[in-house]
């Protein structure tokens, strides 16, 4: 798996620009609802190497899908036992929505919709995704999340969730995990079937705006060994969907 320095201008978000050395070329898109196609990239592990990521309306919905060359959410990370310290693997899809969209308040970041699965800590409390009676215990399973990503330059991969500073009181998501970072835990629920990863969301779920745009991402994060700001860091970029994370896809009404 490659790893990647990402360096994000914030202000820059409608041109975002990300170092990736793979043999991505931007793709030639004559039609957006097709998506972004990605060449295969044979030093990417199968399961994190995106060929194709499209969001679309569909019937009510907001359709995220991303499809990789092989056993789409096979690999999950290897458990550490505590919180401190321990990997995220995820599934993302950047896109130029505000964060106001799902919740948040207005203009905090890059918000992205993401699949996630970390076995050392649950951070969905009030789903029980393996049907066991206990909701404390799935954080290995595949399950989304909205999250606002932010530049910090002590983290690995230059990106971070955002932290929420203690005594602040920022505007929050009913499904806000209690987590002291920008992260929701809206409970759509995502499907992992051969090559393809997706999600529909109802579209009513959000203030989604007529046109927006996106772009796809795999990646790993880890949460800081002490446990404090930045909390939770971008640490490897597996690969890119567009090789720049220019955000080419375009959702139209």
């Amino acid at each position: 798996m490659k790893s990647h320095v990402l360096l994000v201008p914030l202000l820059l978000l409608p041109t975002l620009a990300l170092a990736h050395g793979a043999n991505h070329a931007p793709p030639k898109q004559d039609k957006p609802a097709k998506g972004i196609v990605a060449p295969v990239s044979p030093k990417v592990t199968a399961s994190f190497d995106l060929v194709r990521t499209e969001v679309r309306r569909e019937g009510g919905h907001i359709l995220f899908r991303q499809e990789v060359r092989e056993e789409a959410g096979k690999l999950t990370p290897t458990p550490t036992g505590q919180l401190a310290g321990s990997e995220v693997f995820s599934y993302v899809w950047p896109t130029s929505i505000d964060s106001g969209a799902v919740g948040f308040d207005t203009a905090q970041g890059i918000l992205a919709f993401v699949l996630t699965a970390h076995p050392d800590f649950d951070d969905t409390p009030l789903e029980d995704e393996n049907g066991d009676g206990n909701k404390g215990n799935d954080g290995n399973l595949w399950h989304s999340h909205w999250v606002v990503l932010v530049k910090d330059a002590s983290c690995p991969g230059g990106l971070k969730v955002r932290d929420i500073p203690e005594g602040s009181k920022p505007k929050l998501p009913k499904t806000w995990p209690g987590l002291p970072i920008l992260i929701d835990s809206p409970g759509f629920k995502p499907a992992l079937r051969g090559q393809v990863v997706e999600v529909r969301i109802p579209e009513k779920a959000a203030t989604f705006p007529v046109q927006f745009n996106y772009d796809g991402v795999t990646a790993a994060l880890k949460v800081n060994a002490n446990l404090h700001d930045p909390l939770l860091c971008v640490t490897s970029t597996f690969d890119v969907a567009s090789g720049d994370l220019s955000l080419p896809g375009r959702v139209l009404h």
